[in-house]
């Protein structure tokens, strides 16, 4: 172990990375309920997902803990499944092939980007107030979409939306469970969101007995008849690629330009918590660590999963003392694990999981605090159309276009055309691609 992660160079020892690997996967062991949950709204089968959910997770956070010695653990990540099923899958009404088939592309783009200085220069040149604007819009969206899959938020044909009922189990049970997992998260639980969800489906099942839940299925688990499903192995869409590019590009790009927030953003603020960052204020080896994201990536796209990307919850291992790549390690071995407790996730209801998105939805939404809406007005109105639309629209994609587009052309109106960056320049003539095949 001390060869491997030079665990005495990083003034840690086996015990300690073990357990901060334990406190990681309990913060993030949601995903392997929530993802499921999700996908199979896009008309993918719950069992495959859950599989390829896991061992995606394994491997690429594998790839974190030998390639870049970081305590990282990555999966599927939150937002980015919300636009695959949502948005592409959703409002586009394209086949969950072709989104997956957009994330094997983006994964092959990010590992060529990997071994240059790519990813890192383009996050630089996006606005900050953009960035921050795009990751509490996410938060809004995927909060949005919790409440409406468990009639907290439901359709109203005066109002567009409106509030669902009391009278309902499941309205009511989504709100206790974000009230239990945000007492947990005070109090510093381990593992509060995954508590959170298993409270809140145990309260259902009494709910169920006394005859308040009228769901059609029993909340209780029947292990005797569940069984391990295997991933949808290269299930992907290449004829679309062919047929409609302009139109593939768009998704693609955005799937990109998503996934390298979540990632660049998450690595440095992990690496910021466990004193990783060099005396530059730079990540040691931040090649490795984007590699190894982009291998998830890819990986996750083969064996039938949304975008895997690094953790914002592997924090909370580095908190209990992980700072080498033997806490991702034990983060890996356990989603392996988690394979035999297949069934068991895959019957938590909906109204269970849509509190602890709630949560994320939360912790993502704190970037609001960061935006500065006084100092420059591209900056304040980019940053708000970025907030507003992606939930008033249902779409993630919508939110960073007019976001990209109302910064540039704010840019050239108020005489600062100097200080848009080529790739500003280029995500505009994308979304003027995107806009002109739906005009046209």
């Amino acid at each position: 172990m001390e060869k491997i992660f030079k665990l005495s160079e990083h003034g840690t020892n086996v015990k300690t990375e073990i357990l901060a690997g334990v406190t990681t996967f309990l913060a993030m062991a949601y995903i392997l309920a929530v993802n499921p949950n999700y996908l199979s709204a896009a008309g993918m089968d719950a069992g495959a997902v859950f599989t390829a959910t896991a061992v995606s997770a394994a491997i690429a956070t594998f790839c974190m803990a030998f390639i870049a010695n970081y305590p990282v653990a990555l999966a599927s990540g939150m937002g980015l499944n919300a636009f695959f099923a949502f948005t592409v899958c959703g409002s586009m009404g394209y086949s969950y092939k072709v989104a997956l088939t957009a994330i094997f592309v983006e994964g092959i783009i990010f590992i060529i980007l990997s071994f240059f200085k790519f990813r890192e220069a383009l996050v630089n040149k996006i606005p900050a107030n953009l960035k921050y604007g795009i990751s509490t819009g996410i938060g809004l969206f995927i909060t949005i979409v919790a409440f409406e899959g468990s009639g907290v938020v439901v359709l109203n044909d005066a109002t567009i939306v409106g509030m669902g009922s009391f009278k309902e189990a499941a309205f009511v049970l989504s709100l206790v469970g974000l009230i239990i997992i945000a007492a947990l998260s005070h109090y510093k639980v381990p593992g509060s969101i995954l508590l959170g969800i298993i409270i809140t489906w145990i309260l259902g099942i009494f709910a169920q007995l006394i005859g308040w839940y009228q769901g059609d299925v029993s909340l209780i688990p029947n292990l005797s008849t569940a069984k391990l499903s295997a991933p949808l192995f290269f299930d992907f869409d290449f004829e679309f690629v062919l047929k409609n590019l302009p139109a593939f590009a768009i998704i693609v790009f955005t799937f990109l330009y998503t996934d390298i927030f979540d990632t660049v953003g998450t690595l440095i603020g992990v690496a910021n918590k466990g004193n990783l960052l060099d005396e530059n204020g730079e990540l040691p080896n931040a090649k490795g660590a984007l590699l190894s994201d982009a291998i998830g990536t890819t990986i996750g796209a083969c064996l039938g999963t949304s975008t895997v990307t690094s953790y914002v919850e592997s924090t909370v291992g580095v908190a209990s003392g992980g700072r080498t790549g033997l806490t991702a390690a034990t983060t890996a071995v356990l989603f392996l694990v988690s394979l035999i407790f297949a069934p068991i996730f895959l019957s938590i209801p909906t109204f269970a999981t849509t509190p602890a998105v709630a949560y994320v939805g939360l912790l993502m939404m704190s970037s609001v605090k960061k935006i500065d809406f006084e100092s420059d007005v591209a900056d304040a109105v980019s940053a708000f159309l970025a907030i507003v639309i992606m939930p008033f629209t249902y779409s993630i994609a919508n939110g960073i276009m007019f976001g990209v587009i109302s910064w540039v052309l704010l840019k050239i109106l108020t005489g600062k055309i100097k200080q848009i960056a080529p790739v500003m320049w280029i995500s505009v003539a994308l979304f003027v691609i995107y806009i002109a095949i739906n005009v046209f």
